[in-house]
């Protein structure tokens, strides 16, 4: 019998807890052998809890419990999951999480000490919540090249995103209505200002392109600053506007990036809505594929937790796929050297706005005050671009992507 434990039984905790033992007997049979959760470590007292009986306050006591073959962290953050996943690891046990600023942070790290003590660590959950991208990235998609990958990796974001694009709302009304829901926390800046997705972009990235890509190296942009008039303007081009997290490969270098985005809707990603993510991965053989579904909740997450113990819990031996090197950042590209169009929204006129950008696209908007335009640029680096709008009093600007 593999017996395994849980750090954590907060939302996604618990979830894991619930769906190992709502489908126990269908996971027994697909791992070969018999399952059961020994240990949950939670510092709370849960007195009324079904499964008291497991919990326990001392990590230690899983630590050096030679029974415990696969450790699930549920935890979050840095602060105790990185000493807690990183001590299984080196004590033979293989780890499953789904926190995202741990693999984003110490990814290249870990998988290194699990393949030193032939163990695994294993993250579905970490990127996409139920949705299937780490592992159909890491083999499915394994005899393709992989060029691009970008998407909509948050879901908060979107859901806001859609209130103000769908029914008029503005920024804080939306937001305030995401947190009602459950969406969004109390604090919701990893959210809406761009660390979220620039994490799991983070980890994509080194997964594809097999370099330890860490999220203090990349321009990350939320959308705090995203107005009903830029929805508006957006329209009138057949557009969205769209948090996006994209990994490009130029060379051999890479070009990351977390930010609002001005898509058509046209895109595949445009019609996705609410607290809905898609992934696009773009190969060399394959093309384009997406990847779509609910990106967060406590089932969805605690689906991909139990599917990667189930995994872990059949492996004999780390495995020889799941792995990117440790890395200097020198292969990012730093993002002023980029190239894209860009949506810019100014007090300025129409004369003015071609002599400093050239031939733009200009946008219109019921209501528009007679000394704002709107338009989009030519191509142009992102240097270039913030030197331009140096010379003019610019309202919003947003990129405009290809996807």
């Amino acid at each position: 019998m593999k017996k395994i434990a849980v750090l954590g039984f907060g939302v996604v905790g618990s979830g894991t807890v619930e769906v190992f033992y709502k489908n126990k007997e269908a996971l027994e049979k697909k791992a070969g052998e018999e399952l059961d959760i020994k240990y949950i470590l939670e510092i709370r007292d849960c007195p009324d809890e079904r499964y008291k009986d497991k919990f326990v306050k001392d990590f230690n006591v899983i630590l050096n419990d030679p029974e415990v073959a696969v450790v699930a962290e549920v935890i979050g953050g840095v602060k105790f999951s990185y000493g807690y996943v990183k001590s299984a690891l080196e004590a033979g046990k293989s780890v499953v999480t789904s926190n995202k600023e741990l693999v984003a942070k110490n990814g290249a790290e870990l998988l290194r000490i699990a393949r030193e003590h032939n163990v695994n660590f294993f993250f579905e959950a970490s990127v996409g919540g139920g949705i299937p991208i780490i592992r159909p990235l890491n083999q499915c998609l394994s005899a393709n090249e992989i060029d691009e990958i970008a998407g909509i990796l948050n879901g908060t974001t979107n859901f806001i995103l859609t209130k103000m694009i769908k029914e008029g709302m503005g920024f804080d009304e939306a937001l305030k209505i995401a947190q009602e829901l459950g969406y969004a926390e109390r604090d919701p800046s990893a959210d809406v200002e761009g660390h979220d997705t620039c994490r799991k972009i983070c980890i994509l990235a080194s997964l594809a392109f097999g370099r330890h890509v860490y999220p203090d190296n990349i321009h990350t942009e939320g959308i705090t600053k995203i107005t009903l008039e830029d929805v508006r303007y957006c329209e009138s081009m057949n557009s969205v506007i769209k948090l996006i997290g994209f990994a490009s490969k130029r060379g051999d270098d890479v070009a990351v990036m977390t930010c609002p985005a001005v898509i058509s809707e046209e895109s595949q990603l445009s019609g996705v809505n609410d607290v809905f993510n898609a992934i696009l991965v773009r190969g060399d053989a394959v093309g384009d594929v997406v990847f779509y579904g609910k990106g967060a909740g406590k089932l969805p997450t605690a689906s991909a937790v139990v599917s990667d113990i189930i995994i872990a819990a059949k492996s004999h031996g780390t495995s020889k796929t799941m792995r990117w090197e440790d890395s200097e950042q020198d292969f990012i590209i730093p993002y002023r050297k980029l190239e894209n169009r860009f949506y810019v929204r100014a007090n300025t006129d129409r004369r003015t706005a071609e002599e400093i950008f050239g031939e733009v696209r200009f946008l219109s908007r019921d209501g528009a005050p007679d000394n704002e335009t709107a338009f989009v640029t030519p191509v142009i680096n992102e240097a270039e671009f913030e030197e331009k709008c140096g010379k003019i009093n610019v309202l919003g600007s947003i990129r405009v992507l290809d996807y």
